[in-house]
């Protein structure tokens, strides 16, 4: 019996030791306290906001065209006839569209302020990313995760991703 728990013990020693021998090895990075912190990407913050600014400043600007029309047309209005009535609220329409389309121009999903964005921060994220790959190869790391959130996975080793073994599964090629 001693010599059966002996075996016993010596066989859940080598299964232990052949299972943690596979398993991952996972970091955790904070990719936003990363980003906080370097001072290229803080100074690229720094000329995203001031553009911001100064389109919102414009685009202000515009809006208060927009206003003055307005109560010009409003004490102007019991003087003018139906047809430049008519023709001022058409004015007052158009330049308010206008406005409204400067605006989504600068600031919409697509908008200049967004390509703006990606034109000077996706090269230091790249950068960054580089960097975590670079780490996780050289400390063996399989999989990184972001802390964050805003990222998720950092990098996964080549052995983890199984994209192709669903594609054929699927007939993709």
């Amino acid at each position: 019996m001693k010599k059966f728990k002996t075996t016993l013990f010596t066989m859940l020693l080598v299964a232990g030791a052949m299972l943690s021998s596979h398993a991952q090895k996972i970091a955790v990075i904070d990719i936003n306290a990363v980003l906080a912190e370097l001072p290229e990407y803080i100074q690229a913050q720094q000329e995203i906001d001031r553009i911001a600014a100064d389109w919102n400043q414009e685009i202000a600007g515009e809006f208060d065209k927009v206003k003055s029309m307005y109560n010009k047309y409003q004490a102007e209005e019991v003087l003018l006839s139906d047809e430049v009535r008519a023709q001022r609220e058409e004015e007052i329409k158009n330049k308010e569209r206008e406005v409204r389309d400067l605006q989504k121009r600068k600031f919409g999903p697509e908008g200049e302020l967004f390509l703006k964005r990606r034109e000077i921060i996706n090269p230091i994220q790249e950068k960054v990313f580089a960097a975590i790959e670079t780490y996780a190869l050289d400390m063996g790391y399989d999989i990184v995760l972001d802390k964050a959130g805003s990222a998720g996975v950092l990098f996964v080793g080549d052995e983890f991703d199984k994209t192709d073994l669903i594609k054929r599964r699927l007939g993709i090629r």
